[in-house]
Formats: C-alpha cells, sequence, structure tokens
C-alpha cells in the first residue's frame, strides 16, 4: 500500500489559479488503488507462461498502456498474446475486489467537484468490462458523465485520441479542461489533446520520473485537485 501524502503538502502552481469546469481521470493510480493487483496479475502471468518473472520495474514502467500493448514484449507470437491477456484478466478477476480501494479522499473529491458544477469524465488504458467493474467496486461509478477505455479509440495513450474523445463526447473545450493522471502516458496524452495537465503523485511514478514530462500542475494529495477549482 503506499504512504498517503500529509494534509500539510502544498500544490505547486503560478499565483493564478484557472478554474476548471471540466476534470478527466486516469484510473488506476488515480482514482483507484490497484497497484498491487496489477503487479500479482502481472507476476501470475509471467510465471505461467514464461517460468520466469522479471523485474517488476519492467512492467511499472509500462503503466498507462493498454495490456495487450504491454504483454507483446514477453510473448512469442500473437497467440501466445492471447492466453496471456486471459491469463492475466482470469488473475485480475478473481483478486480484484480484495486487492482494489479507492485512494483516500478522492469520494470526497469527486463529490465537492459535481457540488461545484464540474463535469468529470474517466481515459483510461482499461477496457471497459474492467473499468466499470473497478468504478463501481469502488462506489466511484455515479461520478463520471464519460468513460474513455481501450475499447472505445483504435489509438491509446501515450497519444491524444482518448482525451480528444472524452472532449468530444462531452462537448469541451480543450482551454478549460484538465487531465489527472499519475503516469508519464497521462501527461504524453493529456499535452497532444492541449489540455492542461496535473500529475498525481499519490501514485506508483515518482516526481523524478514525471518531471521530464512537465505537467502543469503537482498534486501530492487528492486533496489539492479542489485547489484547480478556485478562479
Amino acid at each position: 500500500m503506499h504512504r498517503r501524502p500529509t494534509a500539510a503538502a502544498f500544490l505547486t502552481v503560478a499565483p493564478q489559479m484557472p478554474g476548471f469546469p471540466t476534470y478527466l481521470f486516469d484510473l488506476d493510480g488515480t482514482l483507484i488503488d490497484s497497484i498491487e493487483l496489477i503487479m500479482a496479475s502481472f507476476r501470475h502471468t509471467m510465471r505461467t507462461h514464461l517460468g520466469t518473472v522479471p523485474p517488476d520495474a519492467e512492467w511499472r514502467a509500462g503503466f498507462g498502456r493498454p495490456l495487450r500493448s504491454q504483454l507483446l514484449r514477453y510473448a512469442r507470437d500473437p497467440d501466445q498474446v492471447a492466453e496471456m491477456v486471459a491469463t492475466y484478466r482470469g488473475h485480475n478477476r478473481v483478486h480484484h475486489d480484495r486487492l482494489v480501494q479507492p485512494y483516500a479522499g478522492i469520494h470526497e473529491v469527486v463529490m465537492r467537484l459535481i457540488d461545484q458544477g464540474a463535469t468529470l469524465g474517466v481515459v483510461t488504458s482499461k477496457n471497459r468490462a474492467a473499468t466499470e467493474h473497478g468504478l463501481r467496486h469502488c462506489g466511484l461509478d455515479r461520478f463520471f458523465a464519460v468513460l474513455v477505455t481501450s475499447d472505445d479509440t483504435t489509438e491509446h495513450k501515450p497519444g491524444p485520441a482518448p482525451v480528444l474523445e472524452a472532449l468530444t463526447q462531452l462537448d469541451a473545450s480543450a482551454e478549460r479542461t484538465v487531465f489527472i493522471g499519475d503516469s508519464p502516458y497521462d501527461c504524453l496524452a493529456g499535452k497532444a489533446a492541449g489540455v492542461s495537465t496535473a500529475a498525481a503523485l499519490w501514485g506508483p511514478f515518482s516526481r523524478e520520473t514525471l518531471e521530464p514530462h512537465a505537467p502543469d500542475y503537482w498534486l501530492e494529495c487528492p486533496e489539492q485537485i479542489l485547489q484547480l477549482a478556485c478562479s
């Protein structure tokens, strides 16, 4: 389990805050803490199909990309990729509800944003079935006006297509939207789509890892998302 940042941590921003009417969120590592499950499913899949487990850091480096593209580097052929995907998802389903929970403070934050009139969406590289199950299990499914998953676009993060799809469905402007995510792929996708980006440092990626991608805002804890709503 990841250490939750203290409430004393401050949002790193310019003096004048913009005030956003639209908030897009990544799922894993941002809204829900599923990292233990993701790593357990990776290890099980590698052990089952390869007989060995590569370093965790290899898999963590690909967080934010669709599952199939992550597994391609380990498979000997396309048929094995399909088998590995099935193994991973099977393990994931069995252990999901035991290992996944929302990050502390997320419920309160999304409810406050909605009370303030904001529109919320999810942009994730996870498939729709798993996304809906994760949100439902964590009690977050009623808050989001749109879900863009790996099933909804042919191009995925770090490309802009998933973020642009969310903007289209919400009829929202890029200039008044912020995309909050924990991975380099979230920063890259958001910037490519022309939205503001905010790095969620409660996820698995360190500030040092994310700094080369220059997010517009640094968030030490979920409560700091509310500061983005201040104009």
